[in-house]
């Protein structure tokens, strides 16, 4: 298994979210989202692309994961931790040594056993209100 930085493409992207199920966004609207991301994570499988993960966020403060799909044969199988472990490794390189930054997501039901074992707090959590999020059209 191979972790290739930046390599993601509007159309591989369109093609590893279309293979978890999700309804996609036209091409201009991910090409334009792909323009403006941190960095992408992809995993290949001798050549193949079986997994994506884009980074977001302000390069300083906070980082957001989104569209992280691994297609369905290749989920539990330690290609989800390989990106995780990737994408932190890429914010630990660019942050300062001593600067504390957030890396925040919103997870499906299914996906927080993964994200607790990667470390991540459920929202809500005792000391903090739930994550939130609203769609605009």
């Amino acid at each position: 298994m191979e972790i290739k930085m930046n390599s993601l493409t509007a159309e591989l992207f369109l093609e590893l979210y279309r293979s978890v199920g999700w309804e996609p966004p036209c091409a201009e609207q991910v090409k334009k989202a792909l323009e403006n991301t941190l960095a992408t994570f992809t995993a290949y499988d001798n050549g193949k692309p079986v997994a994506m993960v884009r980074l977001i966020g302000d390069g300083g403060m906070s980082f957001y994961i989104k569209d992280f799909a691994v297609i369905p044969k290749y989920q539990s199988k330690g290609v989800g931790s390989m990106l995780i472990d990737s994408l932190e490794s890429y914010i630990r390189e660019i942050i300062a040594p001593d600067w504390a930054v957030s890396l925040e997501l919103i997870s499906t039901k299914e996906a927080v056993p993964f994200y607790k074992k990667k470390g991540f707090e459920e929202r809500p959590c005792e000391w903090d209100g739930p994550g939130m999020f609203k769609m605009i059209r």
